[in-house]
């Protein structure tokens, strides 16, 4: 497994809140997939109400 770094913004009641996440993760599609259902569960957010901007290695 490789560590990748996610960036990007999720929508907060006050507006977009920026994020950098550190994922464990196969690649980088899986990394991204991580970081949505993370956001889903933590935060009880759909896939549109969080923007990823890059996924780095």
């Amino acid at each position: 497994m490789s560590e990748f770094t996610v960036t990007g913004r999720w929508q907060a009641r006050d507006g977009w809140q920026s994020f950098e996440k550190t994922i464990e993760a196969d690649n980088e599609d899986v990394a991204r997939e991580h970081t949505f259902a993370e956001f889903g569960s933590k935060h009880g957010l759909k896939r549109p109400q969080v923007e990823i901007e890059g996924v780095d290695a």
